[in-house]
């Protein structure tokens, strides 16, 4: 059996599916539904049980897991970026990522775990070097600090991977609201009113001109399966695509899948000045080295994949 954490979260549930697509189904999903909407996620999935998140550290707590999984993917983690209850988080995406990592490193059982961009904050290097690692927020430095407690702890019983998301876009991403990607605002946006919506310059960037390493979802997943495949490999990888796209780029790929928009530039937040990645771009040198070969759609691409999944849905 294999676990997957933050099960019917955006990533977690499209890792689900991508083990389906692969033939096994053999799950435990586990998760948090105090949101009771992301169950959608899990909906066309199949699974071989559902547990709470509380549930999964009792049972690791009390030595009652019942079994030893074959790997553990682990994305459960609040992924809100402009949460700043620090206790929260901390408990969130750093003490109960410790108890998981310590039960499989005690099980011999590999693990493989989300981490975040968030970690080099304003850049501008995003190589998996600890003096590039700069976070802006709370969010930033939880995931920073499992790393760092992690990359100690390689060259244990286990496989560790830690995966460094850039800026992830695709399907099963509605519920996460205001922290959804900027390829589902903007295709919301341009679907009702027909106008993309972007910020004005910001860190010496002109309108729109801001710069992201955006990656399809479904590349995320390849990327998942890939280390679950190979458990010789550990260490902490960035997962980008290794090319900065500017958000102007984005929404216009939107607007050609629409055939219709334009693009309007708003007033750049007060409140985002000082907190804002306005350029990043991942170093894809090592996981390459990893012999990672993984292809990544482009944003033109990515975006069509992903509008042509919103359309096919029901």
């Amino acid at each position: 059996m294999i676990i997957v954490t933050g099960a019917a979260g955006f990533i977690g549930s499209n890792l689900v599916k991508g083990l389906n697509e692969r033939g096994e189904d053999n799950i435990l999903a586990v998760d948090d539904l105090s949101d009771g909407r992301k169950f959608r996620n899990l909906a066309d999935c199949r699974i071989a049980d559902y547990w709470d998140k509380d549930v999964l550290l009792q049972c690791i707590a009390a030595d009652e897991l019942g079994f030893t999984p074959r790997a553990v993917l682990h994305q459960g983690a609040c992924a809100t970026t402009t949460e700043w209850d620090g206790r929260y988080m901390m408990a969130t995406n750093y003490e109960y990522s410790k108890v998981v990592m310590d039960y499989c490193q005690i099980a011999a059982v590999p693990f493989i775990y989300a981490s975040s961009a968030a970690v080099y904050g304003a850049g501008p290097v995003f190589n998996e070097d600890a003096g590039a690692e700069r976070p802006l927020n709370v969010y930033g430095y939880s995931k920073f600090l499992f790393d760092q407690w992690a990359r100690a702890r390689l060259g244990g019983n286990s496989q560790v991977v830690g995966l460094r998301y850039f800026n992830v876009y695709g399907p099963r991403e509605d519920h996460k609201g205001p922290m959804a990607s900027v390829a589902f605002h903007v295709n919301a946006q341009v679907r009702q009113q027909g106008t993309a919506r972007l910020f004005t310059g910001s860190d010496g960037y002109g309108p729109g001109e801001q710069r992201r390493d955006f990656i399809y979802v479904g590349d995320v997943v390849a990327v998942n399966l890939w280390f679950l495949e190979h458990p010789e490999c550990s260490g902490v990888f960035n997962v980008g695509t290794g090319q900065a796209s500017t958000f102007n780029a984005l929404a216009q790929a939107v607007i050609d899948w629409h055939g219709r928009g334009e693009i309007q530039y708003i007033p750049f937040p007060e409140e985002l000045e000082g907190r804002y990645q306005s350029f990043t771009e991942a170093d894809m040198s090592k996981i390459r080295q990893a012999g990672c070969d993984q292809p990544f759609l482009t944003v033109q691409q990515g975006v069509k994949e992903y509008l042509d999944a919103l359309a096919a849905s029901p």
